[in-house]
């Protein structure tokens, strides 16, 4: 199991923690993350980082594709990975409706289609074979709609691309995770708990992968791990109680929010109802103390360091070929990397 580093998305002011990353860069983990909701884009953050790094391998958790046309997510790709010799990963994701027909204006419908064309596109213009052309349901290349000019001509990239770069996509839900396995290298899932990974995931993991007759050895297991380390576990959970909240609480809809139903698949129903009512009521204090420390425990490492050490067997004994730590700060990076590779 390899470690990578989750470094999320901006908030107000964007400070990219780059001592974290060079020192993880030195330490030889995998990879560093970016993220993008409605605010910092994924992309910058990595080229500016990329450029002050020299092996570490340059993450997007996630591109948003409603964002991109599929055509601009490769022209992306290929430029950040020449720029880097070649380190750049590939994260896509959906996102959610709110966020895509709210902030970026398009539909939201047929996830899955729309997935499994997109990366298809992506693909092929990495490929390089000939020129694009795509005739799906729901994107024609050259563009064949009734306001079309017609005079779209197929292309090929003048940039000579890689065709093996990784591409990752994020999942949570059964369909999607098994589309996952099928179409993509690897996957990033999001509160992750390697202990349930048997009812909730496998069985949707192989069918994908049974699909593209792959094997799971050949599939990137890539989870976010958050990571808090001090002597009293109670501040470890509030430390990591405020962000739980905000996910299942309020990212998304009261009937539609991907958190909260994962949540409730892992048994926790009642809590999530909980944290969900006293979020959207405005009651963020209440939600975060409804946030129960057990489903903490399921989906982060959190306590002292002879504790970590312990549930950290937890994850190796899962089939996570990558763990993507959420750490703040460098002595949590180096404790982490001691203890992977003891």
């Amino acid at each position: 199991m390899r470690l990578g580093i989750m470094l999320g998305y901006a908030t107000g002011e964007l400070e990219l923690p780059l001592d974290l990353v060079q020192e993880a860069d030195r330490l030889g983990v995998f990879a560093v993350w970016t993220s993008e909701a409605y605010g910092s884009d994924a992309v910058s953050p990595l080229a500016w980082l990329g450029a002050q790094t020299e092996q570490i391998r340059l993450g997007t958790a996630i591109m948003q594709m409603p964002g991109r046309t599929p055509a601009n997510t490769a022209m992306t790709a290929m430029t950040l990975n020449q720029l880097s010799g070649g380190r750049f990963l590939l994260g896509l994701g959906l996102s959610g409706p709110q966020v895509v027909e709210g902030w970026h204006g398009v539909s939201y419908s047929r996830p899955l289609a729309r997935t499994r064309e997109y990366v298809e596109i992506v693909c092929t213009v990495l490929r390089r074979q000939g020129r694009l052309t795509f005739d799906g349901e729901l994107y024609q290349i050259p563009y064949q709609g009734p306001d079309a000019t017609g005079l779209g001509i197929p292309l090929k990239s003048t940039l000579h691309a890689q065709p093996e770069i990784p591409i990752y996509l994020a999942a949570i839900g059964p369909k999607n995770v098994a589309l996952t396995a099928e179409i993509a290298d690897g996957w990033l899932p999001i509160f992750f708990s390697p202990q349930r990974y048997d009812a909730i995931y496998g069985e949707h993991v192989q069918q994908g992968l049974a699909r593209a007759g792959k094997t799971v050895e050949s599939f990137d297991i890539a989870p976010m791990t958050p990571v808090v380390i001090d002597d009293s576990l109670d501040a470890c959970y509030n430390a990591l109680r405020p962000m739980m909240a905000l996910y299942i609480g309020g990212m998304g809809a009261r009937d539609k929010n991907f958190y909260n139903d994962l949540a409730a698949r892992y048994g926790y129903e009642a809590a999530a109802r909980e944290i969900q009512e006293h979020y959207l009521s405005g009651q963020r204090f209440d939600a975060m103390s409804k946030v129960p420390g057990e489903l903490i425990d399921e989906v982060a490492l959190v306590g002292p360091k002879a504790r970590v050490r312990e549930r950290l067997s937890l994850w190796r004994d899962s089939p996570v070929t990558t763990m993507n730590l959420m750490v703040n700060d460098i002595d949590t990076l180096r404790i982490m990397v001691e203890l992977v590779d003891s």
